[in-house]
């Protein structure tokens, strides 16, 4: 049996397989450079294999044309459904047609009087001083305003005119339009006249109706129909995704990762949950690893193509109620992921006074200058012209056949043209590798940026952290991220080149449900708690298909003080001091002070459903040189670091024993990824075959 864990990221799409089954492993043996295979205990293997998101003259679906390469079969061939035994996956699909605004046609049905309320929003001004206010382009085309009414009491006040809402439907249906967001005042808890215009939309013929109440059953019109309209705009996009994938694998099981780190069936995969499906798995990956490797504090790093995620771990996954991504506000619960446009594909400028780095990306076409596709200089680029990486240990995957080594001599002559461009337009001499080293300095400084928000600018002292690193291009730049944020510790684990797509095997079922409550936090609101608790919990089990698997229930109140916005999620207790000491403890952690005299006001509940998986344990290596006897490098080689070149020896990850220890300068090489130990950095294998860089 195959079971297939897939990342589709924004450049390459990585892929994990496990296996039992010899005839796969003796096939795949015939190609080393391409696949990693590792032997697990019980007669069984793990297949690692990354091939380009996009190659439209090779292959149409990047995961499916993965599973075709593991099997050994063409195009031509049917995948044989047998064969695998689950597909666990997280795509970014919903992601780049948000970004790119290529979502599905949707219609906006509201409350009459609050037809332009989306587009006001709440009025933040992000940018105090821009004179000139872009707003984000709205994602819905047309809006329908239905005269109907409830009072924050539940009375009803103006009851829906089925008729004029069917004609109203009917000639936006007309115009093509097949997507429906409705969202109606207080239907989060009086939800009856939305569910009518549903029904009403459903026998129009709408294919995707998404209903608040549904979708985010909490208070606060402008983020629950900012939550619907993205749901409609994004699940019928995901859903021909799904389909394609599930037409090749017909009776496969085929699951998803969503935003809040859980997996779900692919049939009850929605666009609100899609967002951060990709960096999710990753997420899972570097937490379960790190707790295996025995650390309980982490600052993920993933760095890839063409974004960088970074998070904070101490203990469980942080999630965060409200996000904003890619203009669209969503209020879903997602992993707390802070992401910058600064990945291997990020393109480097210099605009006549000063170096740039990102935000765009070369994406996997035509890539970075290295890719033997015309591509622009990139992150990548500067690395290869630094020494960091070096075409010989890179796989031949690159220009239009997809069969040829990265392109040195490209970088080295558009890095000598640049310096040229720089020495006469500023007067300042430098050398090539100078101002690669200049723009690697302003992409790490980005990325460090970017931890610091999410650790010290919320209290956290990450020099007691271990800094987590993963993602395709992680390894070249870990120690210089560890330097400039005073990190001591470096774990990577031996896949972390494919930590999404490992991660995705590691996850477990999760439903979340969520309920709006708003009402003082008082003895006598915990009996209406628990009752809202466990229906959301009956709500939850709904989703997790397979009985009599045991399931993890955890509950959690998101309280904030009287009159205030800032919600903090604490554990939930059947006594309120409890709750109230919790609340104020992270309270006084995140904003350096308490308001005793302020009422505590319940927003909401969220109850939270886990099913564990059983995933395989990570096999443990043996040393077989004596303990005196040093890993041999393959070669010497030149890199540039620390302002000068060193010569620097190059050891490959398969040849390290436990124990080993290495000394920087050094480069450490794998067949998915590339390790960078700068000077004052030293690395040690351990018997579970991780590699952690500590500084000397």
């Amino acid at each position: 049996m195959l079971k297939v864990f897939a990342d589709r990221g924004g450049t390459f799409t990585d892929i994990v397989a496990v296996t039992n089954n010899q005839t796969i492993i003796d096939g795949l043996l015939e190609y080393p450079e391409r696949f990693l295979i590792v032997p697990l205990p019980n007669q069984q293997w793990i297949i690692v294999y990354k091939l380009l998101s996009e190659n439209p003259e090779q292959y149409q679906d990047a995961a499916i044309q993965g599973i075709r390469d593991i099997l050994g079969i063409s195009s031509k061939e049917p995948i044989p459904s047998a064969a695998i035994q689950v597909i666990k996956m997280g795509t970014t699909v919903a992601t780049n047609a948000l970004l790119e605004r290529k979502g599905d046609r949707v219609v906006l049905v509201i409350t009459k009087g609050f037809k332009d309320a989306l587009r006001i929003g709440y009025q933040n001004r992000p940018n105090i001083f821009a004179r000139h206010i872009v707003l984000p382009t709205m994602l819905y085309e047309q809006v329908i305003e239905v005269e109907e009414r409830y009072d924050a009491k539940g009375n009803e006040l103006i009851a829906v005119n089925i008729e004029e809402v069917k004609l109203d439907l009917q000639a936006v249906y007309h115009t093509g339009i097949r997507s429906c967001a409705i969202v109606f005042m207080h239907s989060d808890r009086y939800p009856e006249h939305e569910r009518q215009v549903a029904t009403i939309a459903q026998e129009i013929g709408f294919t995707q109706i998404s209903v608040s109440h549904q979708v985010s059953p909490l208070m606060k019109l402008v983020s629950r129909g900012d939550t619907t309209v993205v749901d409609a705009y994004l699940t019928p996009i995901l859903r021909r995704y799904v389909n394609q994938v599930a037409s090749q694998l017909p009776q496969v099981k085929l699951m998803f990762m969503k935003s809040d780190g859980g997996l779900i069936a692919a049939e009850q995969f929605q666009g609100k949950d899609s967002i951060l499906s990709g960096p999710a798995g990753g997420i899972v990956g570097a937490v379960q690893t790190s707790k295996r490797a025995g650390f309980d504090l982490a600052i993920t790093f993933d760095m890839g193509g063409t974004s960088t995620d970074v998070a904070h771990f101490k203990g469980e996954y942080e999630r965060q109620l409200e996000s904003e991504i890619a203009g669209a506000r969503m209020r879903v619960p997602v992993l707390a992921i802070n992401t910058i446009a600064a990945g291997g594909g990020s393109i480097l400028l210099f605009d006549g006074s000063s170096y740039r780095v990102g935000p765009e990306s070369a994406g996997s076409i035509p890539g970075p200058a290295c890719y033997r596709r015309g591509g622009p200089l990139t992150v990548t680029d500067a690395n290869v012209m630094l020494g960091k990486i070096h075409p010989q240990y890179f796989p031949s995957v690159f220009g239009i056949d997809g069969n040829l080594a990265l392109d040195k001599d490209v970088v080295i002559q558009k890095f000598t043209q640049l310096a040229q461009e720089i020495i006469t337009a500023t007067g300042n001499h430098c050398t090539p590798e100078q101002v690669a080293a200049g723009f690697m300095a302003i992409a790490v400084e980005n990325m460090a940026n970017a931890i610091k928000k999410i650790s010290l600018q919320r209290g956290y002292d990450v020099t007691k952290y271990v800094l987590c690193c993963f993602g395709g291009a992680g390894g070249q730049v870990a120690c210089l991220i560890a330097d400039t944020l005073g990190m001591k510790q470096i774990f990577l684990h031996p896949y972390a080149g494919v930590l999404s797509a490992y991660g995705m095997g590691l996850a477990d079922v999760r439903a979340i449900r969520e309920g709006g409550v708003e009402q003082p936090l008082t003895p006598a609101l915990i009996p209406q708690l628990q009752h809202l608790i466990k229906s959301l919990e009956t709500q939850a089990r709904s989703e997790i298909k397979e009985a009599g698997s045991q399931v993890e229930v955890i509950c959690k109140p998101n309280l904030k003080y009287e009159g205030t916005n800032s919600i903090l999620t604490v554990n939930f207790a059947d006594e309120v001091a409890a709750m109230r000491q919790e609340f104020e403890a992270e309270h006084k952690s995140r904003y350096g002070f308490i308001q005793l005299e302020k009422t505590l006001i319940v927003e909401s509940v969220s109850v939270e459903l886990i099913q564990k998986i059983d995933t395989s344990e990570e096999p443990l290596i043996t040393r077989t040189r004596s303990i005196s006897e040093a890993p041999k490098p393959v070669e010497t080689v030149k890199m540039f670091t620390a302002e000068k070149w060193y010569d620097t020896p190059v050891y490959r990850r398969e040849d390290l024993q436990p124990k080993d220890r290495i000394t920087g300068t050094a480069i450490i090489v794998e067949k998915i990824s590339t390790i960078v130990v700068k000077p004052d950095w030293e690395a040690v294998l351990t018997e579970r075959n991780h590699l952690i860089l500590s500084r000397r």
